[in-house]
């Protein structure tokens, strides 16, 4: 795995420079002191103005040294062939050709009676090198790994989540339709007004809903207007109550997370159950938004419906995925309520 030079940001680049920078000024802020002195004279060490151009020398050998390793016999052998003998002669073919250039700058520099052999010092410092060198390349690769990691996954988590945000538009039409299959029996005049609300509620899932986030106050007219078309079908038969909240907020929610809760409520709230009763509330703390819903169960235990659960536990998941651990969901059940309580922090 290669990191193309076309990837490399400008921080990195600047981050190179800056270190090579440092790297070639070792000589000059150590003047004095030489790492590898060539041998001219035993007896008399070599001059310090020459010592230091040397050492400068060396230094710049190791910078193409640095990328041959990184940028291509670590990817090109080593990662992609998976061949670790033949990254090992490349390094010693590598390493050969930069202590003979080394030796021929000692002849440039010292004249034909240096030698030519690299010392201690030589060797130290280009493996020092080297090792900086493979490090760098593996923590390169493993940010890489990670990020593109990081990347499926949150390319993963989207297509789930579009996939669950797709489930919600059937999920609230069958529900609906229902409603006015219903309706249409028993209060025949009322479906028109009922197919104009939906008109508005299917706007809003059309369009208004296709961003990442809404506005709260966006879902709580939305909530109204699903409210507003199943009082025009249930009428004084069931008692609705929707507290909003008191202020303006300008909190950002994900579109239709809260609808499922309100839709169970209506659907198992309102059937063979004397007086039912629906209560609605949203609050705005200072962590962010405190939703609640109750409504009247019967006591006996009705048939399962297979499609009824579709809707919570969508919800469920949306949650998990976008509010890991920013929400706490409570949903507790006795023999004639059912209370859902959600705090989102936001």
């Amino acid at each position: 795995m290669t990191i193309s030079i076309k990837n490399i940001n400008k921080q990195q680049v600047l981050f190179h420079i800056i270190g090579w920078i440092c790297f070639l000024s070792l000589p000059y802020l150590l003047r004095g002191t030489t790492p590898d002195p060539p041998k001219i004279n035993p007896s008399l060490p070599p001059p310090n103005a020459n010592a230091t151009m040397y050492f400068t020398l060396l230094s710049m050998l190791n910078i193409p040294f640095f990328y041959l390793n990184s940028q291509i016999l670590i990817p090109k052998i080593w990662t992609k062939r998976n061949n670790v003998w033949l990254y090992i002669i490349a390094l010693i073919v590598a390493m050969t050709a930069l202590f003979y250039l080394n030796g021929l700058g000692k002849v440039l520099l010292f004249g034909p009676n240096a030698t030519r052999f690299p010392r201690l010092g030589t060797i130290f410092q280009t493996l020092f090198v080297l090792a900086i060198s493979t490090s760098y390349r593996i923590m390169a690769d493993n940010i890489h790994k990670e990020e593109v990691r990081k990347e499926q996954e949150n390319e993963r988590l989207k297509s789930e989540l579009s996939f669950l945000r797709s489930q919600i538009s059937p999920h609230f039409m069958f529900n609906v339709l229902n409603s006015i299959v219903s309706l249409s029996r028993r209060k025949p005049d009322m479906v028109e007004p009922v197919v104009i609300k939906l008109s508005e509620l299917m706007r809003y899932m059309l369009y208004e809903s296709e961003g990442t986030k809404v506005l709260l106050s966006k879902e709580i007219q939305y909530l109204q207007s699903y409210i507003d078309l199943q009082m025009i079908r249930f009428g004084d038969d069931v008692v609705v109550s929707f507290q909003k909240p008191e202020k303006e907020s300008n909190i950002l929610l994900e579109p239709m997370l809260i609808i499922p809760f309100v839709e169970n409520a209506f659907k198992h709230g309102i059937g063979m159950i004397l007086s039912p009763e629906i209560h609605i509330s949203m609050e705005v703390d200072d962590k962010g938004l405190v939703f609640s819903v109750k409504n009247k169960i019967n006591p006996k235990p009705e048939a399962k419906d297979h499609a009824s659960g579709i809707g919570l536990s969508n919800v469920k998941r949306r949650l998990t995925l976008l509010y890991p651990e920013q929400h706490q969901l409570i949903i507790t059940q006795d023999s004639h309520w059912y209370d859902v309580r959600l705090h989102i922090e936001v």
